[in-house]
């Protein structure tokens, strides 16, 4: 493989123009919105409970236990290895999917689409150790639209397919592993990064931090005044992370590099979460997330419950592609409005909670498919609106390498509470609700997290108005 380690170019534009091809093939996947339908029909013949209790909940556990070992590996072996890995994962998920029968088969599926998900934060962490820094929002920003892109074209593709030329579901996995495999075909031509963040970063010097840190900071401090709100210590606004240079040791530097670079992520995230904003904002991003992930890997089940397959016209791809569209639009326009996040954010993760567990409870109250899938719309449009709010929130005042930990921290502690409810409400050894059950408790989830960041708000708004009567009265007592 060694003719495909130098990129014929150095400038940036030949491996995003890769990177976001391989992208854009590897979301193209038509057949995932008409999942369901395919696996409980003529071609596997999987019943609901076997599909709900004993094969999606694989996912979730290889998903787990694969995620911080990949995460440790992508790094160490700087990425585009484990992007191939990811593309040969996706063809061996099809192969599957198309030729395996049976629950075992199916359950093989489950863990090789584990390791897809799991090896995906190389596609994204991939781009900043060969893009210069004054690229790196640019370049994100083409790497994930173009996901959003992919996706949304094959759910509409696949509804025409489906609803106009009545095509088996069987040739939309086809196309699916047609087009994966053009995926990994891309990746080998990724150059290889001479770089990664942690074990093989560059020397300090040459680390750019965010141009927009230290104003924020600043303006903390300028803002800082006394009251009823406590004081703040110096590590809860996290500083960026420049390297692992030895002055940011305190005490015996390991002269092992791993041992380094894992007691350096311990001291990282420790200055990071002692932050409580980016605490609250965390635990956010984890308990929605893992709601939301529950509700995407079992909403297709709901939907052949309200209207089987075999006897209905079905849109899901339709769907799809809409709740997409919207939550990307959602996204993009969360940017031009101007709020105090500081103030009213925990207000806007309150209401938007109630919003989705109001989303979820008519999924499960209800017996007329559209309005099941106009819950469906609702919820993941209010969940991408509020990760992009989160996102920001959390990265404002990180460096590249920071929010690379917060982000896998809080996507493993994501994981570790779906697996908990996982086991708890879906597993057969656990209390193996139906589907429809399953959505009244995810609602009941949702409202818990509500309650939550209710009475955070509350307590927020509370102590923002105690700061500002404290100088007030100091005034008036003045002579």
């Amino acid at each position: 493989m060694d003719c495909f380690q130098a990129s014929p170019s150095h400038s940036w534009l030949y491996p995003t123009v890769i990177l976001c091809s391989f992208g854009f093939f590897s979301m193209m996947r038509p057949s995932e919105p008409f999942l369901i339908p395919y696996l409980s029909g003529p071609d596997k013949n999987l019943t609901s409970t076997e599909m709900t209790n004993e094969i999606f909940p694989v996912w979730t556990y290889s998903y787990l236990v694969l995620l911080l070992p990949v995460f440790v590996l992508t790094d160490y072996v700087r990425y585009k290895p484990v992007i191939i890995i990811q593309g040969i994962s996706f063809i061996i998920t099809w192969l599957l999917l198309l030729f395996g029968q049976g629950v075992k088969a199916m359950q093989a599926v489950e863990f090789f689409y584990g390791m897809v998900t799991a090896t995906e934060v190389a596609y994204y962490a991939y781009i900043y150790s060969v893009v210069s820094p004054e690229h790196y929002q640019k370049v994100s920003g083409y790497c994930r639209s173009v996901t959003l892109v992919a996706y949304t074209a094959a759910s509409v593709l696949s509804q025409l397919l489906v609803s106009l030329t009545k095509l088996s579901y069987f040739y939309l996995n086809v196309i699916s592993l047609a087009s994966v495999s053009v995926a990994f075909l891309f990746s080998l031509f990724l150059p290889m990064p001479k770089k990664s963040m942690f074990f093989h970063a560059k020397p300090s010097k040459d680390i750019q931090k965010p141009s927009s840190t230290n104003a924020v900071l600043e303006e903390r401090q300028v803002d800082a005044t006394p009251g009823c709100d406590e004081e703040k210590p110096t590590s809860e606004i996290p500083t960026p992370l420049g390297n692992l240079d030895d002055s940011r040791w305190s005490g015996p530097k390991p002269k092992n590099v791993a041992l380094r670079v894992f007691v350096q992520w311990f001291q990282d995230l420790k200055e990071c979460y002692s932050s409580k904003r980016l605490f609250y904002w965390s635990l956010w991003w984890a308990l929605s997330t893992a709601g939301f992930n529950q509700v995407l890997n079992y909403v297709q089940i709901l939907w052949d419950d309200k209207a089987p397959s075999q006897n209905s016209f079905i849109y899901n791809g339709a769907v799809e592609a809409i709740a997409t569209f919207g939550g990307a639009v959602a996204a993009f326009a969360v940017g031009y409005v101007k709020v105090n996040w500081e103030l009213l954010g925990e207000m806007a993760l309150a209401i938007f909670s109630v919003v989705n567990a109001g989303a979820l409870f008519l999924m499960h109250y209800t017996t007329d498919i559209w309005a099941c899938y106009s819950g469906y719309l609702i919820f993941k449009t209010g969940y991408m609106l509020l990760i992009t709010i989160a996102v920001f929130q959390i990265a404002i005042n990180l460096s590249v390498e920071r929010y690379a930990l917060v982000f896998g921290i809080n996507t493993f502690v994501a994981l570790v509470i779906q697996t908990i409810i996982t086991v708890i409400v879906v597993d057969q050894r656990g209390l193996n609700l139906p589907v429809s059950i399953q959505f009244l408790v995810y609602g009941s989830y949702f409202t818990v997290i509500a309650g939550i960041f209710l009475m955070r708000s509350i307590y927020i708004i509370y102590s923002a108005k105690c700061q500002k009567k404290v100088p007030s009265s100091a005034l008036s007592q003045n002579p």
